[in-house]
């Protein structure tokens, strides 16, 4: 990587398909320039990567909660469990 002031310069190799897609948005207007569809494109991926993570933080209190509960005999019947699931299931599919 190569300094420039406070900005460095990174090379970078792209398949044909990528550079076409850089391109078209450029030359839609979207963007001054490749530059600038590549710092959205990874300006996105890191919120994407962040509410993933935050949903896996989530999902991960959620079992931990489970496995106590289970361990404390708080338990319910499968066929509640999956009846329950299902009935979300439906609610969404509204």
């Amino acid at each position: 990587m190569q300094k420039l002031g406070r900005e460095r310069l990174m090379s970078i190799e792209l398949t044909p398909e990528l550079e076409e897609i850089i391109q078209h948005q450029v030359n839609k207007g979207n963007y001054k320039s490749a530059n600038e569809v590549i710092l959205a494109g990874v300006k996105l991926l890191e919120k994407v990567e962040r509410a993933y993570q935050g949903r896996y933080e989530e999902l991960r209190q959620e079992i931990l909660q489970g496995i106590e509960a289970s361990e404390q005999g708080k338990v319910l019947d499968s066929k509640v469990v999956f009846q329950n699931l299902q009935n979300k299931l439906n609610n969404k599919k509204v």
